[in-house]
């Protein structure tokens, strides 16, 4: 029986605000250049505040990779939760129009705002992240239905999410009715600080993961060990092990199967969202029965679209870019 979408993803609804900023500027405001730190809404208000010509995109890492997919045609879901304010109803809006299905609507009331990250752009390239987490971070397993998990072939868990226990209980009610109706689960380790504060509950979830993507900063904090020690232990523990390295050759591996897939190396303009897109092309490849071979190759291909230009989403065609590299 066909299911209503291809991939869900349950991940933070954030709104992203991108402005541009010099080292000097950064320094000024007390921001730790190129990591993502949470802030609490005073700060938040303060930095939105400071951001001369701001653009506004709807962002979070999971949000980004559905986009990614949506644009590639695939159908697909997302359980997040954003306020009924004006943040909120713009990221429901531009989900939706980016063919998303946004599953929850607008929560009304006296409930926290919607989550936003304020995001300075440095002239190298390099993004220094404040993030907000304001309503997303509520997320608990009242959010997860049964008519968008137990309806989609994939589930895609973002591990920020982890970082709050009712996000945890999401996780695995999600990982629960997807995996009950016949569909696979995997998650995106986001983070290397974030497997720091969760290691043994992320080495216990991982072990019930079809999938699971990091790069090798989270691979060598979730084995703590070198990263060909981590990436053998993990292809013990779980089903597809994927593993992106900055701009050298990612490695996927599955049981005794390998594909080490080769970078072309291009000069960043943005850094953002190189890892969402990588993972969405990754998950068409997967979605659609490729070999793991081309699996890593469509992310690579969709990693260095988004890493061209300013903002986390795709401008071109990745179906076209896919098509010139013999893909599809």
């Amino acid at each position: 029986m066909t299911k209503t979408y291809q991939v869900v993803g349950i991940g933070n609804a954030i709104v992203d605000v991108i402005s541009q900023a010099d080292d000097s500027f950064l320094d000024l405001m007390g921001i730790d250049k190129g990591i993502m730190q949470l802030v609490e809404r005073e700060r938040g208000e303060m930095l939105y505040g400071a951001m001369e010509n701001r653009v506004q995109t709807p962002g979070g890492s999971v949000a980004n990779t559905l986009a990614g997919l949506g644009m590639l045609g695939l159908k697909t879901g997302f359980i997040g939760r954003v306020h009924d304010d004006a943040l909120g109803r713009f990221y429901a809006a531009e989900m939706v129009a980016d063919g998303t299905a946004f599953v929850n609507a607008p929560v009304p009331g006296g409930e926290l705002p919607t989550s936003r990250s304020m995001i300075f752009v440095s002239p190298d390239g390099e993004r220094s992240m404040n993030t907000y987490l304001g309503i997303s971070s509520e997320i608990s397993e009242a959010d997860v239905t049964e008519t968008a998990a137990g309806d989609t072939d994939i589930m895609f868990l973002e591990g920020y999410l982890y970082d709050k226990p009712k996000g945890k209980h999401a996780f695995d009610q999600a990982a629960k009715l997807t995996k009950a109706a016949g569909g696979k689960v995997g998650i995106s380790l986001s983070d290397p600080f974030c497997v720091d504060r969760h290691r043994d509950d992320f080495r216990t979830f991982v072990k019930e993961m079809d999938f699971v993507i990091g790069n090798e900063h989270e691979w060598e904090s979730l084995y703590q060990a070198d990263l060909s020690t981590a990436l053998e232990l993990a292809a013990f523990e779980c089903g597809l092990v994927v593993c992106s390295r900055g701009g050298s050759d990612v490695v996927l591996v599955r049981g005794d199967e390998e594909a080490v897939v080769p970078v072309k190396r291009v000069q960043p303009v943005d850094t953002t969202g190189a890892g969402d897109q990588f993972a969405a092309g990754f998950l068409y490849g997967y979605a659609t029965g490729q070999s793991l071979a081309t699996c890593g190759r469509m992310g690579c291909v969709a990693a260095a679209e988004v890493i061209s230009h300013i903002g986390p989403r795709p401008e071109a065609d990745l179906k076209v870019l896919f098509q010139k590299e013999g893909l599809i």
